[in-house]
Formats: structure tokens, C-alpha cells, sequence
């Protein structure tokens, strides 16, 4: 074999061995998952609608964006969801990402199966690990719906949830600041809003049942 035949091998072999190596083969892992619902105002029906939301702590070798699939699986009643980076959503807290959906739905409306989901997570490499997890929220929420009023400049919180918070939009429909509530009732000046808000909305969680509440937005101005 010529030099020139050598080199045109030996090119393709190191690319390849680079390729190899710069990559892992090791799994991605799912540290921890959880689903909760959600009620929301729904304006046209004029009553509170649910959402089911479903996430992942995860972790890859090769970074968040090495994550290609998720999916999950009700096994019993035979559903499966899937999600891909172009729609799933992605936040960070505290250093830790997560990944997963808050609009999971079911056939008209009906309730989400309780009992074992499965959680399977695929990297571009191929790569997969699953998780089992247990989804026990009450089918009927133990608070009636939440609200919020602002009315002459004083607001009016009625709520039964024991954590309460408003989250805060600009003209552009941005959360923007997020104040969590320790009276149910003030001055909206006491709020400390940032100048640029011009509506709220009321986010109601109970972590111990998994449920939250979210009313519809409220102007300030």
C-alpha cells in the first residue's frame, strides 16, 4: 500500500475514533419523577378544567441536550405519551434540570389513571433507562377553586391551599416576578410590584396531594 493509499485509511479510522471517544456509552438515569394536576380557569366554559403534569430529574454524561426521547407508559390501561426536545418543557432549579410536559391529557376530559407510570429515557447514542413511579392524586381536589381580586386598589385572596403565590406579567405576557402571599387581604401597593406589571395570576399548590391551582389573570392597572 502507497503513502497516499495510507493516509486516505488512516483519515477515516481517526475520525472514527474521535467520534468514538468523544462520546459516552453510558445510560442516561432518571433520578427522580413526579405527576401532579393542575385546575385552571377555563374562561369559555366559565369553570376550572385539569391539567396533568409529569417530569424528570435527569442526567447523561454527555449533557442535557445528549437526551433525545421520553416517554411514558400506563401499562395497565395501555397509554403512552412522547416527548422530543422540540416539545418538551425544560427548567432549571437550583442547579438541577428538568425535563417533561404540563399539558397531558386525556380522551374527552376524562380522568388520568392512577397507580404505576413508567418513565423511559433514550439518549442520541441509543441509550435507555426507565423508571417506575406511583401516581396517587385524589381524583377530586380537597380545595374548591382559589381566587384573586383586585378591587380600589386592595386585594382579596380566597383560598384553602396552603401555599399561595402571584405570578406576574408584563405587556408582553411574562412572568416576570413571583410573590408569594402571606396575607389575604392589603393594599396592592404592600405588594411591591415592579413597574412594569400589568396583570397577576394566582398559583395555589398543595405539595402533599400533588395539586395546584391557577386562576385566570387579574390587571393591576
Amino acid at each position: 500500500m502507497d503513502r497516499s493509499m495510507k493516509k486516505l485509511f488512516v483519515i477515516p479510522v481517526l475520525g472514527f475514533l474521535l467520534g468514538f471517544f468523544s462520546c459516552s456509552r453510558a445510560e442516561p438515569r432518571i433520578l427522580y419523577g413526579f405527576m401532579e394536576k393542575t385546575y385552571h380557569w377555563d374562561w369559555e366554559t366559565e369553570r376550572p378544567v385539569r391539567w396533568y403534569s409529569f417530569f424528570i430529574l435527569s442526567e447523561d454524561d454527555d449533557g442535557i441536550e445528549n437526551l433525545s426521547e421520553l416517554h411514558l407508559f400506563h401499562d395497565r390501561a395501555g397509554l403512552r405519551w412522547l416527548f422530543t426536545p422540540e416539545d418538551w418543557v425544560q427548567f432549571d432549579d437550583d442547579g438541577r434540570t428538568w425535563i417533561g410536559s404540563r399539558h397531558i391529557t386525556m380522551p374527552e376530559g376524562a380522568h388520568l389513571p392512577r397507580g404505576q407510570f413508567r418513565a423511559v429515557l433514550l439518549n442520541l447514542g441509543g441509550e435507555r433507562t426507565e423508571r417506575n413511579f406511583t401516581f396517587d392524586v385524589p381524583e377530586v381536589s380537597p380545595h374548591p377553586f382559589p381566587s384573586f381580586q383586585i378591587v380600589d386598589g386592595l386585594f382579596r385572596l380566597d383560598s384553602a391551599y396552603p401555599v399561595n403565590r402571584l405570578l406576574c406579567y408584563d405587556d408582553q405576557g411574562n412572568i416576570v416576578q413571583t410573590i408569594t402571599l402571606t396575607a389575604t387581604t392589603g393594599y396592592v401597593s404592600a405588594l411591591n410590584l415592579s413597574h412594569n406589571i400589568i396583570g397577576v395570576s394566582l398559583w395555589a399548590e398543595d405539595s402533599l396531594y400533588r395539586i395546584s391551582a391557577l386562576t385566570g389573570v387579574v390587571a393591576v392597572r
